[in-house]
């Protein structure tokens, strides 16, 4: 469109606003430029919030090809990348892309406008804003949403939902909670950094999905005793120093002075619930068409594990990343 002689030029498009800025919904974003849509990507935090929150040595499952987005090649030295290698990565493929991210802006609302499309509410450290958009894509993930225990003491400074490295614990009684990869690659690291290290699970045995690659490393540490594993046991109580816990024996108190609740996060669906999305009460999947990503609202759009619901295991950003292209083919057929 061009201006009219000796008027002003016409004002820019509303962007399709994509909220979250991890992997799959910069992937949205790619998709979006490919198909020539304007595309705004808004964060609570920075670019892939999540990823900076693994362990600072951690190495992905997936292969560096299976993570690429946006028609940029992902490069490594190893044949799989590390949490330094991603970060490096995807803050190249926002440069090499020209994505427009707006980051530590967080979403607080959308509504629909009154002539169409719709007004995103964030909040940054100077104050409130309003955007406006053509359509909205939420891909927020899970990460800040764990799986509580919901026991006395859960909130305490020593116990934590996320796992750095096990240099804080070395010489110290560390409690790991949980069965899967995160908890059996926490109690490992500790193991390594000098913890003295029990584990615990409510289940029999590991969960599934469990890497190949670490099961024979831990359960060697199992059995020369450098790891305690207590299966079908839960934690019943923390205080500091201590945790309660209940098994086939009966509750006893262990040491722990760290805690790690490696139990997992919960996408949470409030910004699809407040524009009157449904989301399966048994399931947490949100009403969705799998051919466009489009919820039964008209215009708003879901990509990322949020479509996974509970089951957090179903979509990875090896899939996920595919959402993007189906997004911007559904609004660029409009």
């Amino acid at each position: 469109m061009t201006a009219v002689a000796g008027g002003a030029p016409p004002p820019p498009a509303p962007p399709v606003v994509v909220v979250g800025a991890g992997p799959c919904g910069l992937a949205v974003a790619c998709a979006l430029a490919d198909a020539g849509l304007p595309h705004l990507v808004l964060d609570a935090g920075c670019v892939v919030q999540a990823i900076t929150q693994y362990p600072l040595y951690g190495t992905f499952f997936s292969t560096a090809e299976k993570l690429a987005i946006g028609g940029v090649p992902f490069v490594v030295a190893e044949a799989k990348p590390t949490r330094r290698d991603a970060l490096a990565y995807y803050r190249g493929v926002v440069r090499a892309r020209g994505l427009h991210v707006r980051q530590y802006e967080r979403v607080t609302g959308v509504e629909r406008a009154v002539r169409g499309g719709f007004v995103v509410h964030t909040e940054t450290a100077e104050g409130s804003r309003e955007t406006a958009a053509r359509g909205v894509v939420v891909a927020t993930g899970y990460f800040g949403t764990p799986n509580r225990l919901g026991v006395v003491g859960e909130d305490l400074p020593h116990v934590t939902h996320q796992y750095r490295e096990g240099h804080e614990a070395f010489q110290r009684e560390a409690l790991v909670v949980g069965g899967g990869n995160s908890a059996v690659e926490a109690a490992l690291d500790l193991a390594r950094h000098g913890a003295r290290v029990t584990m615990v699970h409510v289940g029999e045995g590991f969960d599934r999905n469990i890497k190949p690659w670490i099961r024979p490393d831990f359960e060697a540490r199992v059995r020369e005793g450098t790891i305690a594993m207590r299966w079908n046991t839960r934690v019943t109580a923390l205080r500091a120093g201590w945790a309660t816990v209940t098994g086939p024996g009966g509750a006893e108190d262990l040491r722990a002075e760290h805690v790690y609740l490696m139990t997992g996060y919960t996408p949470s669906p409030g910004l699809l619930t407040g524009l009157g999305v449904p989301v399966d009460a048994g399931t947490g999947v949100p009403a969705h068409d799998p051919a466009t990503m489009e919820t039964p609202v008209t215009g708003v759009f879901v990509a990322g594990v949020l479509v996974s619901g509970f089951d957090a295991n179903r979509i990875f950003i090896e899939n996920g990343r595919e959402h993007g292209a189906l997004i911007a083919a559904a609004l660029a057929a409009r």
